[in-house]
């Protein structure tokens, strides 16, 4: 089965769902470098670089695929003396010990300084690289691969004034989706044309194995395996799902060499969108097909429900993402439209409340909470239990529900993010 108009949603898919190594904040300013080297035409000496508060909040504790180190000053550095801005969101796959040891030294020389840029951009990347009497700027902006401006000396290269809004960096081109039509989409399309979302399961399952045989981070996926077979923790759906989505974190976040298929422009929000679905249809042995049609419901309820968020706020956006995957979990054990929709009110009434503090090796905490409640919020739901429209910030139309997700995330906790990048840069 097939709508003409489901070619926009595939469209959609392939846009927002892409391989990322690395924290995609720090990653989205080493592209900008790298843009700006090859402008440059030579080896940058010195690197200016302004950022927006969201940021710097995003890029300050994160761990650099393949670094061992933190921040956005070694991840511009790697990006301006190697990086491949052909990459994209993989322009770090090239790092190693030579180069790592010039970007270590560019850094320690102080030749690499990071400002704080006043914007009404959330997510903003401006760098300028200096040789000798040249110099040449690249700005990425709204999106993290969204290049506005190139400049070489005096002379503009590449301008693009109206780049995307940065609320969700929708387009006027983006499909309009509803949860009713992407779950028609995701249960009836031709399986042929969906398979490519299996390339999710296959990335992110890497990177959660490597966090289960690595020490990364804050070992929350390994935590939970060692108790597993200390037998103080049972090998269930919710503690699978947890742990399976943790490791992936885990090691994401402490700058595995491995990329993470991300969601919306974030690996985490990939990572939260795939593996607790990967987990429960492991644990009931759902066919390939099943797999694939849950991966595509959860990604594309995800991206449905990110859009109405700023690309970078003061919510959590591992909860949006396993909104989608408790959809998806939902209909794998077995449920419809309204069990799906349910599930979704049930997170809704659950984790809505999480916020970020930036991106850092804690974020896998949050990340295995997001599975555990997809999980519940599943299993509930195909019971016939949902959280009501007489509670809280929950509407009987889950259209509606979205909507009042996206005006507490993108209005009402704007003076949170402050507060938070406030904080963040007073310790």
């Amino acid at each position: 089965m097939w709508h003409e108009t489901w070619n926009g949603y595939i469209a959609l898919l392939k846009q927002k769902v892409l391989p990322a190594l690395g924290c995609t904040e720090p990653v989205s300013t080493a592209l900008a470098a790298a843009y700006a080297a090859e402008l440059l035409g030579k080896t940058p000496e010195i690197l200016e670089i302004y950022v927006s508060g969201n940021l710097l909040k995003n890029g300050m504790g994160v761990g650099i695929p393949g670094t061992g180190e933190v921040g956005l000053p070694i991840a511009a550095a790697l990006g301006a003396l190697g990086g491949d801005s052909q990459q994209g969101l993989q322009v770090l796959s090239s790092v190693n010990e030579v180069l790592l040891a010039s970007a270590k030294q560019m850094v320690l020389d102080g030749k690499v300084t990071i400002s704080v840029k006043e914007t009404d951009s959330v997510l903003y990347s401006e760098v300028i690289a200096y040789s000798g009497d040249d110099k040449a700027r690249v700005i990425i902006k709204d999106d993290h691969t969204q290049v506005t401006l190139k400049q070489l000396n005096d002379k503009i290269v590449f301008s693009e004034q109206n780049g995307a809004s940065g609320f969700g960096s929708t387009t006027s081109n983006n499909p309009v989706l509803s949860i009713a039509d992407i779950y028609q989409f995701a249960t009836t399309a031709d399986l042929d044309k969906l398979q490519f979302i299996n390339q999710s399961a296959e990335l992110n399952k890497a990177l959660s194995d490597d966090g289960l045989n690595k020490e990364y981070g804050l070992q929350v996926g390994r935590t939970m395996q060692k108790n597993i077979t200390k037998g103080w923790l049972s090998d269930d759906l919710a503690i699978s799902a947890m742990m399976r989505s943790s490791a992936a974190s885990d090691a994401r976040m402490d700058g595995a060499m491995l990329p993470a298929m991300s969601n919306s422009g974030s690996g985490n929000q990939g990572i939260a969108a795939t593996m607790p679905v990967v987990a429960v249809a492991e644990k009931i042995n759902a066919t390939e097909e099943q797999l694939t049609r849950a991966l595509i419901l959860s990604h594309l309820s995800s991206i449905h429900i990110k859009s109405h968020l700023n690309s970078l706020s003061a919510l959590c956006a591992a909860t949006t993402a396993g909104t989608g995957s408790s959809a998806a979990i939902a209909w794998l054990l077995g449920g419809k439209l309204p069990e799906v929709e349910n599930a979704i009110f049930n997170m809704f009434g659950d984790v809505s409340g999480i916020f970020c503090d930036g991106a850092k090796t804690g974020c896998s905490l949050k990340v295995s909470t997001s599975a555990s409640s997809a999980v519940k919020a599943a299993l509930m739901a195909i019971d016939g239990i949902r959280v009501t429209c007489n509670e809280g910030i929950i509407e009987q139309c889950i259209e509606k529900s979205i909507d009042n997700i996206g005006l507490i995330a993108s209005n009402a906790m704007q003076e949170t993010d402050k507060m938070i990048i406030e904080i963040m840069n007073s310790k």
